[in-house]
């Protein structure tokens, strides 16, 4: 078998953040997320609440919904990586985590509008199942990322990725928008057709195809990363054996938890990664969300909402992984960062008729062009920032303990993960407002700019 060149690896490598990133972009944030608003609205008034109450108990249930699961990797993340590494096995973790992924979103497709309670949970557990599986994969996945290439093009690398994975989110985004997604009034898709294959509209199938999509996607993008990526062989405990020693993984993790508080620049980064990082993923969570509840647009609204987010993505992660190789991470992060605290702020006081108590147009489309700019510049901050917060890691890490390192990572996310819906939850559900319910991201994001100043900006590199 000849060997694989390096650049075949890389881009081995960035087929997985194009493979994967549909989850976020289709699933979690443009298409099926507001259509789960949707049908939890309608259930909730058929249940005899008020437009606005059931609005925000919409917004409660997929908060909920997400606490739930990022419970489950806040608990497993850090453990799986310490396994991984010292079992010296990684693909075989990603391979099993992406049959989750592809069982999670192939289910969706039985959210059907109309339904009772049990639909809802339905909804919200086999959206979980999917989106644990993209989390785990994606621990995995980066925790490869040292072994492709000098530590002076990671940022360049880890850049290209996010905007290849953006890309690939986009183009699935245009797709589903153009043949399959229905517009509720209409029936009709974005260009103006019936959805393909007969889909029945009135059943919202055309819609419900968001989810078979996905992990059709999936599974095909994911083809040249397992033909292209190999994991090298690693030394240490149990390596080469492949047996699981989940008793001395443990030990591992608790030295690592230890050894935190003689690593300050890192102990830093990790509190402050669980802030900002959570406080973006509860504006992707909530932002198709937010439209549908608070300035009622449609599915195909969003998703062109969606299609501007997503380009603006794929430019600035291109741009940012070249001001990271030049500058560090650390500004990339601070800056995009400051971005994204100024955007939340307009959000929460934004609605159909003023911004903060000032008079917008009657017909509304003033708040629409508002949120559209929004959303470009959530995109182009949230592509920079995802991609400079894993080369930070890869700084204040070796190729050895990199799993556990990224374990820890997506433990430092997911506790705010766990945090930031149940925030939203719980401030939607008190104030009886989905907009209002946004505010907890703004602290989320201040507190994480403010633990970055004890961050060095090499890492334990220098």
């Amino acid at each position: 078998m000849s060997e694989i060149s390096p650049s075949k690896r890389i881009w081995g490598w960035y087929f997985f953040d194009w493979a994967s990133q549909p989850y976020n972009t289709l699933l979690l944030t443009f298409i099926f997320g507001p259509y789960f608003a949707e049908i939890a609205r309608g259930y909730y008034m058929g249940a005899g609440l008020e437009e606005e109450a059931a609005k925000a108990a919409a917004q409660s249930f997929w908060g909920y919904g997400l606490t739930a699961s990022s419970i489950t990797i806040a608990i497993l993340a850090p453990i799986l990586g310490a396994v991984a590494d010292g079992s010296g096995r990684r693909m075989v973790w990603i391979w099993i985590f992406s049959a989750f992924y592809v069982t999670g979103a192939c289910a969706l497709w039985w959210v059907m509008p109309g339904g009772e309670l049990d639909t809802l949970y339905w909804a919200v557990g086999f959206f979980a199942i999917g989106f644990i599986g993209m989390e785990f994969t994606t621990i995995f996945t980066n925790a490869l990322m040292p072994t492709l290439t000098d530590h002076d093009d990671i940022g360049k690398i880890s850049g290209s990725g996010f905007a290849f994975g953006y890309l690939g989110g986009l183009v699935a985004l245009i797709l589903m928008l153009a043949l399959f997604a229905e517009n509720a009034a209409t029936g009709k898709t974005l260009i103006g057709i019936d959805p393909i294959f007969g889909l029945d509209t009135e059943a919202r199938e055309g819609t419900r195809m968001v989810g078979p999509l996905a992990a059709l996607w999936y599974a095909v993008f994911m083809i040249p990363f397992f033909l292209w990526v190999r994991e090298p062989r690693i030394t240490g405990m149990g390596a080469g054996v492949g047996r699981i020693h989940v008793g001395a993984a443990l030990a591992s993790l608790r030295e690592f938890i230890a050894g935190l508080r003689f690593r300050k620049s890192l102990s830093a980064y990790l509190a402050s990664a669980l802030l900002y990082r959570d406080a973006l993923n509860g504006l992707y969570a909530f932002g198709g969300v937010y439209a549908s509840n608070v300035l009622g647009w449609s599915i195909t609204q969003i998703g062109v909402f969606g299609i501007l987010g997503a380009l603006t993505a794929v430019i600035a992660s291109w741009i940012g992984g070249r001001l990271d190789k030049r500058f560090g991470p650390k500004p990339v992060l601070t800056g995009a960062i400051v971005v994204l605290i100024a955007v939340c702020i307009v959000i929460v006081g934004l609605s159909r008729d003023n911004l903060y108590g000032i008079p917008l147009d009657e017909a509304g489309s003033t708040a629409d062009i508002i949120f559209y700019i929004c959303g470009a510049l959530i995109g182009g901050a949230g592509g920079p920032l995802q991609a400079a917060s894993r080369t930070m890691l890869v700084r204040h890490t070796t190729p050895e303990r990199a799993t556990e390192a990224f374990g820890m990572f997506a433990l430092s996310g997911k506790v705010a993960s766990f945090i930031s819906p149940l925030l939203i939850a719980i401030v939607t559900q008190i104030s009886g407002s989905a907009r209002i319910g946004i505010s907890p991201v703004v602290l989320l994001f201040i507190l994480g700019l403010v633990l970055l100043i004890w961050v060095r900006p090499k890492g334990e590199m220098a």
